[in-house]
């Protein structure tokens, strides 16, 4: 398991990251541009549909969401506190229900919401099958559930921090979870930010549809969920450096994707919306240029 792929770890290292979540890594991960066109998938073509967001964040997925359906129809569900409290701050999403929860054991009964959307939640679920068949469970028969998430890298270091941090699932993986879970008339969408150049594919949006009332067809041979753990001497020490070793590792796709938008400065954007085209924020000019000086920094001590 990835050392950010457990409950725990993931409450923590949001616990910090959540500061600065919103300024300095979701624009460079998750944009308007493949937000909107993941959303595509779940159908939000009636303002009352009922949905619940999973993994809802600082809701950056929500504000897309509260773009087709009432504020006052959509539930975010997270783990984090700290997250919540951001999405909560923002205007649109004032009068949307807010509840913490787990992704793998939603505080909800059968058959419940018309819509199920989670986006960018999946990488840190220890059971994603589970937390795919909750997404079955809890939405009405004809009810549509979108999940989004990122991609297993083509090249060995990408792989290696990857897999040191959180989950990729293969594009294989998914489509096999949505399958087993009883979804029918599964459609994929492959997303990318506007810096990722590689041939190889980024994240993938993936939709399915519910046909049956109740849980699904696979719930049967589904996984225990075990108690909350007990927080011992040990397993604070554990807690900790896999936080630490795991942040670093997630943190290392940053200055990955800055230098990514730095080479994309002279390419022409004539063919890309206006609202979609890409920029990098003050927080992240200034980033990238603390980055700079301590490269320039490092190259002048060592030579």
């Amino acid at each position: 398991m990835r050392l950010m792929q457990h409950k725990k770890e993931a409450w923590w290292f949001y616990r910090f990251l959540s500061v600065f979540y919103d300024k300095y890594v979701n624009p460079l991960f998750w944009t308007p541009q493949m937000r909107d066109q993941s959303l595509q998938l779940a159908r939000l073509d009636d303002p009352g549909l009922h949905v619940v967001d999973v993994g809802s964040g600082t809701g950056f997925t929500t504000l897309g969401i509260v773009q087709f359906v009432k504020a006052s129809h959509v539930y975010c569900v997270d783990q984090s506190p700290h997250q919540m409290a951001k999405a909560k701050d923002k205007p649109e999403l004032s009068d949307c229900h807010f509840q913490l929860g787990d992704a793998e054991n939603l505080p909800f009964d059968n058959d419940h919401f018309d819509r199920y959307v989670s986006a960018g939640s999946i990488e840190y679920w220890p059971n994603p099958d589970q937390g795919i068949r909750e997404a079955y469970r809890v939405i009405k028969p004809g009810g549509v559930a979108l999940l989004i998430g990122p991609l297993e890298p083509d090249s060995r270091i990408g792989r290696f921090f990857a897999d040191a941090w959180m989950l990729f699932p293969s594009d294989r993986e998914y489509r096999q979870w949505f399958e087993e879970a009883g979804f029918t008339d599964i459609q994929v969408e492959y997303i990318r930010p506007q810096w990722y150049r590689r041939k190889a594919e980024y994240g993938i949006a993936i939709a399915g549809k519910k046909l049956d009332p109740g849980v699904s067809p696979g719930q049967a041979t589904a996984r225990v969920i075990p108690e909350p753990e007990k927080m011992t001497l040990g397993r604070a020490l554990q807690l900790f450096w896999r936080v630490l070793i795991g942040s670093l590792a997630g943190f290392i796709f940053i200055p990955a994707a800055l230098f990514g938008y730095l080479l994309r400065l002279f390419a022409p954007q004539e063919n890309i919306p206006e609202q979609y085209r890409e920029r990098l924020n003050f927080h992240q000019i200034l980033a990238l240029l603390v980055i700079i000086g301590l490269l320039a920094g490092l190259i002048w001590y060592i030579f």
